[in-house]
């Protein structure tokens, strides 16, 4: 295993483990500028995550979600401490810490670890994505009309404009399922739903995602077609039914 996703995966599980530590226990929670929620845990967490990655790469860049972005240009980590942290203060399992690795502009590396599940999610650029059963290979369902369609929030995208798409998929689609953060990924990487629709997003919620998607033989955009994590919008499909949903969502809603 290359030097780098043996790294992601490192901090990944040395992260989770710090946030497992918390986890159903007390918390004082805060709110962040953005009124999203915070607490030691995800603070605690993300500073793992970044001593594993700097003992290891001490020359590359950090961008983390509580800490902001260290370090100049050349490879960079993009680190979630915990994804899902509403659904960590409510004592739901659905978490995650997400690693990523960005060289030339390109999500190369990518590592998702959930603790409290114990599950972990891998890939690096060519080598394919993994979980500990072997091999991910999204579906082969090549039609809306067949496909199982994940959401995110369905309250964040009627705020965000999209509830006249969000209406098209449900209509097009054979079945509909939200589950958020991490998680709705997963079963896309699977090969368990064809896609995940989501909004209201930062590149550390999507990066390692984006690279795990695409080595399982699917393919990762945001809402207008770019392969990026940092559109604010995310497309995570099997690749054949893509571009069947991105002409469901249509237009960006009028500002």
């Amino acid at each position: 295993m290359d030097r780098r996703l043996e790294v992601a995966i490192a901090a990944a599980k040395a992260a989770g483990q710090v946030a497992l530590r918390y986890f159903r226990t007390e918390l004082q929670v805060e709110r962040k500028s953005d009124m999203s929620p915070v607490t030691i845990a995800d603070r605690e967490a993300e500073q793992r995550a970044i001593a594993v990655l700097r003992e290891a790469f001490p020359q590359h860049g950090i961008l983390g979600e509580e800490s902001g972005a260290q370090g100049g240009a050349g490879p960079k980590w993009i680190i979630d401490p915990i994804d899902g942290t509403k659904s960590f203060i409510r004592g739901i399992p659905f978490f995650a810490t997400l690693i990523a690795l960005e060289e030339e502009g390109e999500i190369t590396t990518g590592a998702v670890y959930a603790p409290a599940l114990d599950d972990l999610l891998y890939a690096q650029r060519g080598q394919g994505a993994f979980d500990r059963q072997g091999r991910l290979q999204v579906s082969r369902v090549d039609s809306v009309r067949r496909s199982m369609l994940v959401f995110g929030g369905a309250g964040v995208l009627r705020s965000s404009g999209y509830w006249p798409a969000y209406e098209r998929l449900v209509d097009a689609s054979g079945r509909q399922r939200a589950y958020g953060d991490y998680f709705g990924y997963t079963f896309i990487a699977r090969g368990q739903a064809e896609a995940m629709i989501d909004v209201d997003l930062k590149p550390w919620d999507l990066a390692a995602l984006k690279i795990i998607i695409e080595e399982a033989g699917g393919r990762f955009t945001d809402f207008s077609g770019r392969a990026t994590p940092y559109g604010g919008s995310a497309i995570a499909s099997n690749g054949l039914v893509h571009d069947e949903i991105r002409a469901l969502i249509g237009a960006p809603p009028a500002a």
